[in-house]
């Protein structure tokens, strides 16, 4: 099932998260964030097999839809520089860098990207080139 990248939809998840356990975003945190850099790293280099095989399936698979190829679109996407800031909600996490905002998700062999290359529209949800 496809994620919706909205503001509100993160916040219900972090009140979630808080509502069970305070600290559950402080653990996650690290694991999230070298996730994300190397993520960018490899958009940073145009490394797009790394950058693919990065992605949840879903994410993957709809870069691949009508014959489109994972890595040759993901190479294409620019350097999102630094990390600005993450925020992690349980298993579903946001890290904005200075020229991109990811979301990532927790799976049993940790951290996938679900959606990048997404940019806001105010209250609407994030208009993302790579979402699954």
């Amino acid at each position: 099932m496809p994620h919706r990248w909205t503001r509100s939809g993160a916040a219900a998840v972090g009140a979630a998260c808080v509502a069970v356990a305070a600290g559950c975003t402080a653990a996650a945190t690290p694991a999230v964030t070298v996730t994300a850099e190397r993520f960018a790293g490899a958009l940073a280099r145009h490394d797009g097999p790394a950058a693919c095989a990065m992605l949840t399936g879903d994410a993957r698979g709809s870069t691949e839809s009508f014959g489109r190829d994972c890595a040759a679109q993901l190479a294409t996407l620019p350097d999102p520089g630094p990390v600005q800031q993450v925020e992690v909600w349980s298993d579903a996490a946001q890290v904005r860098f200075a020229a991109d905002t990811v979301f990532l998700l927790r799976f049993p062999d940790g951290w996938r990207v679900g959606a990048a290359a997404c940019a806001p529209r105010g209250d609407a949800p994030y208009d993302c080139q790579v979402q699954g």
